[in-house]
């Protein structure tokens, strides 16, 4: 499950990210002024101060050779993209990204990809403004809202990126994209193919203690991941000459991805030197289609949102040891067919009333898994043979109906508001001898508030009841060859629930750059963590508290003012804690796995007078231990990923990057303690895991035509 308020977009984190210059920050920064504001609201009407932030052009950004409206959107200070949090149904808007005004009716085909498929040619402006003060219901802070405009012709771009490793991987040469973008006065269409291609990969040595802690094995390992993801994505939208407007949006896409890891082992483990060989595979089919349709009715607008999601996951693993003298091999084989489909109506119909905008909205939704499991392990002569797996095989569905009213108004000139009350009434069916069918009523809403408190000082912030989507996998037994896990089926889940407080500023520091900062704390109920089951076994299931508090931001530093021109320093972090009861022995802990603390640096060097640009970056995180009923792990990425580059903006008219990762040596450590009897402590034995993975040199490659 995902927390919208624990998330930081790393949209903006990637090596060509740059923001503006101290001179260029100087003019945007004072976009409200008459002339600035109307150069950069050419060919739409002009922008409502009391809401609008900044505005900024695409001549704002013309140094840094944008291709589309995601590079300029990577580039504005103080401000990271927020993708779809994954949530329930559409219901409120759960991403800081619209479009002409419009919320994206998508969710992995979402903000980062719409913004991608968008030519820089047809972007007028971005405006970041104040999510309470849009008749958007969900929204609040910062919003980027990108307006764009047809040229009337077809403009292309194309990107491509080559990787290579030191070792360990093959080369990576299939990671591309090519979009298309046109329209006419009254349409604007985009198109784009692209594939997602990931050469990963580690080696090293890992150790088995037992519980006296003396070394009993020694394993030397390699894991190489190889994926690709192909799609092809696009979007429609056209206004009549009525006003009405529609928006199409859609995807058909494939997740191809291959797994293997081998392990030379020897120790008193077991008295032969044994070869184990660890694989898997996926080989996904889904496809994402979203449309809807505006149009004025007695006095308001209705808006009527369609969405359509389905994904067929067939998956395999499998793990066989092989043993220096000869005997039988020994393993086993999990295989399963994953079916996922999400179908959703909504129904949003706004109008002006009690001095500000009102809306009502309706949703249906209906969302299944249905999987198809078998496991087969290997007897005594190495022989795979079936064996049962209770609720390996089973059907989960979710029929839930909503319904909200939403009411937002401006206070004052400089403060907006937003309230909104609703509820949801779902059914939960699980098939099998385990299942049941299950109601739940949970009532959800938010208040909201804006304040530009002066022309540097933005403040906002937020109360909200959320009901959090659960996890259908969870319902359903599973196995983790590789780490030697098995959850067990849990029919019990229940959704979980939260009160979220968010509070949000945002302080320019004019030609020096800005911060903002967001502080939050949510308080669930119902959460899903590790517990034992009734009648044996772990699984996923609810436990009855927890906490979830922290802060986190953004700060952007520009070095022009004090005498170096063009550099610029950007950082995010997140700094959070976590509580609940451990299932088992009643007393608190974090949260299991939760990634507690984050940081990303990254500073760019462009040379005025000339088409080059130098950069790096460094970037660590921490997370809490892993915590199930048996066994206690960690995962640490030390001492970080750091990473530069080097970058000339027109060659033949491209731009051309070529980069350098793992400048510091990240380890991919893990370590796992295995009990007994862990109520008791008592241990059973222990891995320590050392892996490296080498020096990673990119070449990329973007233009237009």
């Amino acid at each position: 499950m995902k927390y919208r308020s624990i998330l930081i977009s790393t949209a903006a984190a990637a090596c060509i990210a740059a923001p503006l210059s101290a001179e260029d920050e100087v003019r945007v920064d004072t976009v409200g002024s008459e002339d600035s504001a109307a150069a950069a609201q050419e060919g739409s009407a002009e922008t409502e101060s009391a809401r609008t932030r900044r505005v900024f052009a695409p001549a704002d950004f013309e140094r840094f050779a944008p291709r589309n409206a995601l590079d300029m959107a990577q580039q504005i200070p103080g401000f990271s993209i927020q993708s779809d949090d994954g949530g329930r149904g559409l219901g409120q808007a759960s991403t800081n990204v619209i479009i002409n005004g419009q919320r994206i009716s998508g969710k992995s085909n979402g903000p980062v990809e719409a913004l991608r498929r968008i030519p820089v040619e047809e972007v007028v402006r971005l405006e970041i403004v104040d999510g309470a003060s849009l008749d958007i219901g969900g929204l609040s802070g910062q919003v980027l809202n990108v307006v764009t405009k047809s040229t009337g012709g077809i403009n292309g771009q194309f990107r491509y990126s080559a990787e290579w490793r030191s070792f360990g991987v093959p080369f990576r040469w299939g990671d591309g994209q090519i979009s298309l973008a046109g329209g006419g006065e009254k349409t604007e269409w985009t198109l784009s193919f692209e594939n997602d291609a990931g050469r990963r990969g580690n080696e090293g040595i890992e150790q088995v203690f037992d519980a006296a802690d003396v070394l009993i094995d020694t394993r030397d390992e390699q894991s190489k991941f190889v994926s690709d993801r192909p799609s092809l994505s696009g979007s429609f939208a056209r206004t009549a000459n009525n006003g009405n407007i529609l928006n199409l949006t859609g995807s058909i896409a494939a997740n191809l991805f291959d797994r293997s890891e081998t392990s030379v082992r020897t120790g008193t483990i077991c008295p032969a030197d044994r070869f184990r060989l660890f694989t898997s595979k996926e080989d996904e089919f889904n496809y994402e289609f979203g449309a809807d349709y505006s149009f004025g009715l007695g006095g308001g607008t209705l808006k009527v949102i369609g969405y359509r999601r389905f994904e067929d996951s067939p998956t395999s693993s499998e793990v066989i040891t092989t043993f220096a003298d000869g005997s039988s091999p020994e393993g086993s084989l999990f295989v399963r067919d994953a079916d996922e489909a999400e179908t959703i109506l909504r129904g949003e119909y706004g109008f002006g009333g009690l001095g500000g905008d009102i809306q009502f909205a309706l949703e249906g939704v209906k969302n299944s898994l249905e999987i198809e499991s078998a496991l087969e392990v290997r007897d005594a002569a190495g022989v795979l043979q079936p064996e049962e797996f209770d609720g390996s095989s089973a059907r989960v569905e979710e029929d839930r109906a909503e319904g909200s009213v939403t009411y937002g108004r401006a206070l004052a000139d400089s403060l907006q508001m937003q309230l909104s009350v609703g509820g949801e009434y779902s059914t939960i069916s699980q098939s099998g001898p385990l299942g049941q069918t299950r109601s739940f009523f949970r009532p959800k809403g938010f208040a909201a508030l804006d304040w530009k408190a002066n022309e540097m000082l933005n403040l906002s912030g937020r109360v909200e009841r959320v009901v959090g989507q659960l996890n259908f996998f969870d319902f359903i037994a599973s196995t983790d060859l590789n780490q030697d896990r098995v959850n067990v089926t849990n029919a019990d889940l229940v959704p979980p629930q939260s009160w979220l407080f968010e509070l949000e500023a945002t302080q320019s520091l004019g030609a020096y750059g800005s911060i903002n900062l967001r502080g939050f704390y949510e308080d669930l109920s119902d959460f899903v963590d590790q517990i034992p089951i009734d009648g044996g076994g772990e699984a996923p299931g609810n436990i009855d508290a927890a906490t979830i508090k922290g802060v986190e931001g953004e700060v952007t530093l520009l070095f022009d003012p004090v005498g170096v021109n063009g550099l610029r320093l950007d950082a995010e972090f997140r700094l959070a804690d976590s509580e609940i009861l451990d299932p088992l022995f009643g007393t608190p802990r974090d949260i299991s796995g939760f990634r507690n603390f984050t940081i990303d640096v990254e500073m760019r060097k462009d040379f005025f007078g000339s088409d080059w640009a130098v950069g790096g970056a460094y970037r660590f995180s921490e997370n809490r231990a892993d915590v199930r009923l048996s066994e206690v792990s960690q995962r640490e990425d030390a001492p970080g990923f750091a990473r530069a580059f080097i970058e000339h903006k027109d060659v033949l008219g491209m731009t051309a990057r070529f980069r350098v990762g793992n400048l510091i040596n990240q380890n991919d450590n893990f370590s796992r303690t295995i009990f007994t009897d862990r109520l008791n402590g008592i241990v059973d034995s222990r891995e320590e895991r050392r892996r490296v993975f080498g020096v990673i040199y990119s070449f990329d490659i973007e233009g237009s035509f």
